[in-house]
C-alpha cells in the first residue's frame, strides 16, 4: 500500500464523482486537486469558512456552504471565472445538496420554513412549504427523474413527489408516522421506504402513488429504529434498533427473514472469525548499538517509534468489553449505529454502539456472523470499497485496518503524527482518502485477488 503527503485541510475534503479530483476545505479557501499528480487545479476564494462541500454528480461544479453567514457559493472547475452566489436573506440556509441533473441546487431554509429548488440555467425558483427535516427527509430515485421531499403540516407527515425536469409536484400522500425520521428510495425505485422517530418503532413501505406495502413494526414500548439500508440488489432492506438486533425484510414476500443478536458473549458454537488487534512487540536491533560514556549522549528516542500493530484470530468462546448506556441522558449510546452492505449485497457490517470497538460482519448467503473484529479504541469510521468485497475502517490511531473475505490486516501510516479520524473511497476504488484533524492523505491499495475463503497464512 502506498501513501501520498499530507496537505492541509480545516474542513470537509472529497474526491468528485469522476474521481479525477480531490477538494478540500482550507479555511475561507477550496483547494482542487488532480487526483494522479495531487497538484493544485483550481484554487476558489469564498467569503467565508467553508462549513460543508458537495461535488454535482457530473463533477463540474461544486458548492460550498457557508452556514455562517449564511450563504452558497458555486464554483465551475472547467470555467472558473465563472460564480454564483445562493442568499436567501432572512430564511438562512441550513442544507444544501445538487439535483440529480447537477443543475439545479435544493436549499432547506432555517426553522425548515421551506425547500428551494435554485437553477442555474435560469432565474427560477421553486418552493415547497415546511419541509421535514433541514438535512434528512429527501431522497431521489436512481434514474434521477423523481424527488421524494418530507413534509409536515398540521401535525401530520406527508410525502411529496417532484418532477426532477418542471419541478412540479406530481402527487402527495399522508404517511402513518407519529414523527417521520427519513425517507429513502428503493435501488429499483419502485418504493419508498419512510421510518419513524426513536421514540416510536415503525417502518412503512410505500409505492409511489401512496399504497402502504408494509407496515413493520418488531415490538413497542421501546425505542425504535436507529438506521435503514436497502442492499444494492435491492432485494434486501436492513432494520438496525435501539434493541441491538439487526432485521433484514425480503422486497419479495416483504417479511423479516433473519434476525442477528449483537451479544458480548459469544459462543464457542459459531462460525464466526474472531480478529483481535494486538501491540507487536518491538524488536531492539543490536548491531545499532553503541557504548558511550556519556549515559545522556543517545540518538535512540523511543517516543517517535511507531508501534506497530497486528491481528490474532482469538478463540471462542470470547467475552466483548461491554459499556452500559447512561439511562439519564438522551440519545443513549446503544444500538445499530453504523451499518452498510458491501457493493455485491453478500456482506453487510454493524457496528452496535454498547459494543464500540467491535466490528460485526453479517454474510447474508449463509445467514450467519462472518467474521468479529475487535478494536482497542472504539471505531470512528467504515466504508466499503464500491467495487470490491474489500472494507477499510479506523479508529483514531495511527492505523488503516482492512477486511476481506480472505482475511483482515493493520496498516500503519508512515507519516508522523497522523491519526485516522475519517475515511473516504473513491469512485472507482482505487484510492482511499484519510482524514486527520488538520490535514489528509491518500493511499493506493493493490488490485484485491479473488478469493472468498479464509486462508491459513492470513
Amino acid at each position: 500500500m502506498e501513501f501520498t503527503d499530507s496537505y492541509k485541510q480545516t474542513g470537509p475534503c472529497c474526491f468528485s464523482p469522476n474521481a479525477r479530483y480531490i477538494a478540500a476545505a482550507v479555511d475561507y479557501r477550496l483547494v482542487i486537486r488532480d487526483t494522479q499528480s495531487f497538484k493544485v487545479v483550481q484554487l476558489f476564494s469564498c467569503l467565508d469558512k467553508i462549513s460543508y462541500i458537495q461535488w454535482a454528480l457530473d463533477s463540474e461544479y461544486i458548492l460550498c456552504g457557508l452556514y455562517k453567514r449564511p450563504t452558497i457559493q458555486v464554483w465551475s472547475i472547467t470555467q472558473p471565472e465563472w460564480t454564483c452566489k445562493i442568499d436567501e436573506g432572512l430564511a438562512g440556509i441550513a442544507y444544501a445538496r445538487w439535483s440529480p441533473d447537477s443543475r439545479h441546487i435544493l436549499t432547506t431554509s432555517d426553522f425548515q420554513l421551506r425547500l428551494t429548488v435554485w437553477s442555474l440555467l435560469n432565474t427560477a425558483c421553486v418552493h415547497v412549504r415546511w419541509p421535514k427535516h433541514p438535512v434528512k427527509g429527501v431522497s431521489f430515485t436512481r434514474d434521477g427523474k423523481f424527488a421524494a421531499v418530507c413534509t409536515r403540516r398540521d401535525c401530520k407527515d406527508y410525502v411529496n413527489l417532484l418532477s426532477c425536469d418542471s419541478w412540479e409536484i406530481m402527487g402527495v400522500f399522508a404517511v402513518d408516522t407519529l414523527d417521520l425520521a427519513d425517507v429513502e428510495w428503493s435501488p429499483d425505485d419502485s418504493s419508498i421506504v419512510v421510518w419513524d422517530s426513536l421514540l416510536e418503532y415503525k417502518v412503512l413501505i410505500y409505492t409511489p402513488d401512496g399504497r402502504c406495502l408494509l407496515k413493520y413494526q418488531a415490538y413497542e414500548s421501546g425505542l425504535g429504529v436507529k438506521s435503514v439500508s436497502w442492499s444494492p440488489c435491492g432485494q434486501f432492506l436492513a432494520i438496525g434498533s435501539y434493541d441491538q438486533m439487526l432485521r433484514v425484510v425480503n422486497r419479495l414476500t416483504w417479511k423479516t427473514f433473519a434476525e442477528f443478536m449483537h451479544l458480548p458473549n459469544v459462543r464457542g458454537s459459531s462460525c464466526a472469525v474472531v480478529f483481535k488487534e494486538e501491540d507487536e512487540q518491538p524488536q531492539l536491533d543490536i548491531a545499532g548499538l553503541c557504548l558511550s560514556s556519556d549515559p545522556y549522549d543517545s540518538n535512540f528516542d523511543v517516543s517517535e517509534r511507531q508501534i506497530g500493530v497486528r491481528y490474532e484470530v482469538a478463540d471462542l468462546p470470547i467475552t466483548l468489553p461491554f459499556q452500559k448506556p447512561a439511562m439519564d441522558k438522551p440519545n443513549p449510546k446503544q444500538g445499530i449505529g453504523l451499518m452498510a452492505w458491501s457493493s455485491d449485497s453478500q456482506y453487510i457490517y454493524t457496528r452496535d454502539d454498547t459494543i464500540p470497538t467491535t466490528l460485526w460482519i453479517w454474510d447474508m448467503q449463509q445467514l450467519q456472523l462472518a467474521a468479529i473484529l475487535l478494536q482497542k479504541e472504539p471505531i470512528k469510521a467504515a466504508v466499503w470499497n464500491p467495487t470490491s468485497c474489500r472494507l477499510a475502517f479506523c479508529t483514531g490511531s495511527s492505523h488503516l485496518y482492512i477486511w476481506t473475505p480472505s482475511g483482515a490486516y493493520c496498516v500503519s501510516n508512515p507519516l508522523p503524527h497522523f491519526t485516522v479520524v475519517d475515511l473516504k473511497w473513491n469512485s472507482d476504488g482505487s484510492y482511499l482518502l484519510l482524514k486527520d484533524k488538520e490535514s489528509f492523505c491518500c493511499a493506493a491499495l493493490p488490485i484485491l485477488p479473488e478469493s472468498s475463503d479464509y486462508s491459513s497464512d492470513d
